[in-house]
């Protein structure tokens, strides 16, 4: 019996992606050289003022693009600090230009690399479809994303202040975040209301990130039982805290919930 291989060339498609991800980043270098220079051999202001401003857009393109970047050996990342990052390039690219405000309230969340490069993907996919089809009527515009954690089950709401009439969407404007969350063993839904439009992502944590969840948890409300009964001084509080390489991964305040 014959089996086929797919893929004959017996390169891992993980390489060919960080080449891929390489050669753009290189291209994308390399134009934002090109445009630079420009803006300095033009002696025109408006002419200066409009290359710069490509330049900017560029750098805000090229943020977004090492964000998305697939991370690298297996060490949990902590998808807050990741979707923060990638919404910095956002901004910088996109919706400073629209002035769109972006904003976070998202809970401290451990990962698997590829699977916190999929909520990556997803936000951005979700994020710059609410800034192209949001109408906002003449509101400020907003986009939130909200990451949190209840138990096993993580949910990820992009939520914005446009109104519906112009929002009715096809699933296939949806079709790629909802193969990556489908990939996630999740799913994205859709809501709607008079002055909002909300796209909620939900998957479940695997074995692995629901028991480092749940210890990091554990550890971060030990912490505070302890400092209050030694009394420590806020140096030494902040010296133990910068060490721990945990720390800050979930706000003491919250009680763990059993995975």
């Amino acid at each position: 019996m014959t089996v086929s291989n797919p893929d004959p060339s017996g390169v891992h498609p993980g390489v060919l992606l960080r080449e891929l991800h390489h050669r753009v980043t290189n291209g994308v270098a390399f134009a934002i050289d090109l445009v630079s220079a420009a803006a300095i051999r033009v002696e025109a202001t408006e002419a200066k003022r409009a290359l710069s401003d490509v330049v900017e857009l560029l750098h805000g393109y090229a943020d977004v693009h090492r964000a998305l970047a697939t991370p690298a050996g297996d060490t949990l990342i902590h998808a807050a600090t990741f979707i923060r990052k990638l919404g910095g390039g956002m901004r910088r690219a996109v919706l400073d230009r629209m002035d769109i405000q972006l904003a976070f309230a998202t809970q401290s969340l451990a990962l698997q690399p590829e699977r916190c490069w999929h909520l990556g993907l997803v936000v951005h996919e979700l994020v710059m479809h609410a800034a192209r089809h949001a109408c906002f009527d003449g509101r400020a515009g907003q986009i939130k994303v909200k990451l949190t954690r209840n138990g096993a089950l993580v949910n990820c709401v992009i939520l914005d202040n446009g109104s519906r009439p112009a929002r009715d969407v096809s699933d296939r404007e949806l079709r790629i975040a909802k193969d990556i969350a489908r990939g996630l063993g999740g799913r994205i839904e859709q809501g709607f209301g008079a002055e909002f439009t909300s796209i909620v992502l939900s998957f479940p944590l695997t074995q692995r990130e629901r028991d480092a969840n749940w210890t990091i948890a554990t550890r971060q409300i030990r912490a505070p039982r302890r400092a209050k009964a030694a009394a420590p001084s806020d140096a030494a509080l902040a010296s133990r805290q910068a060490a721990d390489a945990l720390g800050g991964l979930l706000s003491p305040s919250r009680r763990p919930v059993a995975p």
